[in-house]
């Protein structure tokens, strides 16, 4: 059954893709889900950026590749303005250096077009959730091509749960709410391709990350 979300209403969705038949391939999957909404479409960049601020959507679906503006700059735009609204790219170009950018944009999620439906639709509504979500392929990949993803603050929280403390004992040290620890955490993971935190230490230890 499709689990609404944790307010109850349905998750309102923003798809901003070039290509109409991949767009509304995209709408007509998610519509057949209880529990999300399509407020709206867009056909490029730009257009996405003025389609979140007007409609204020819980989640916007974004391609990478669009004319007038790309994926990833308008990733940045939507979330310097729009700070409520996660973004997910869903793409065609599975490559590390996109996921890469993605995330430093502010994207909460990656993953590629021929995801099955079920998982797109788990996918988002993880996102909305807070989580952040990943193609397992390409995190492992992005990990072997030399650069780490992690943020100093990402690295720092690894470093201090290295020992196994908590997230609270963690978030007493750094000065940050343990909601924000955890987040923190989460990211780490996501980068890493870990299952839980104890792995993601593992990886960025042997990957020399921390």
């Amino acid at each position: 059954m499709p689990q609404p979300g944790r307010s109850g209403q349905r998750i309102r969705l923003v798809i901003a893709d070039d290509q109409a038949l991949v767009r509304g391939a995209l709408a007509a999957l998610l519509e057949l889900e209880g529990d999300l909404e399509i407020a709206g479409v867009a056909a490029d960049g730009e257009q996405a950026v003025r389609s979140v601020a007007e409609l204020r959507p819980d989640v916007c679906l974004m391609d990478i590749q669009m004319p007038d503006l790309d994926g990833i700059d308008a990733t940045r735009r939507v979330r310097a303005a729009n700070p409520g609204t996660r973004v997910l790219i869903v793409t065609t170009f599975a490559r590390p250096g996109y996921l890469r950018a993605a995330l430093d944009a502010g994207a909460s999620g990656f993953i590629v077009k021929d995801t099955p439906a079920e998982q797109l639709a788990d996918a988002v509504r993880r996102v909305h959730a807070g989580l952040r979500v990943l193609d397992p392929a390409l995190a492992e990949e992005s990990l072997f091509d030399g650069a780490n993803p992690l943020t100093d603050r990402e690295q720092q929280v690894l470093r201090l749960a290295a020992d196994g403390r908590s997230a609270g004992a963690i978030a007493s040290e750094v000065f940050l709410s343990a909601g924000t620890v955890r987040n923190h955490l989460s990211s780490a993971i996501g980068k890493t391709g870990a299952a839980n935190r104890t792995q993601a230490v593992r990886i960025a230890q042997d990957k020399g990350w921390i």
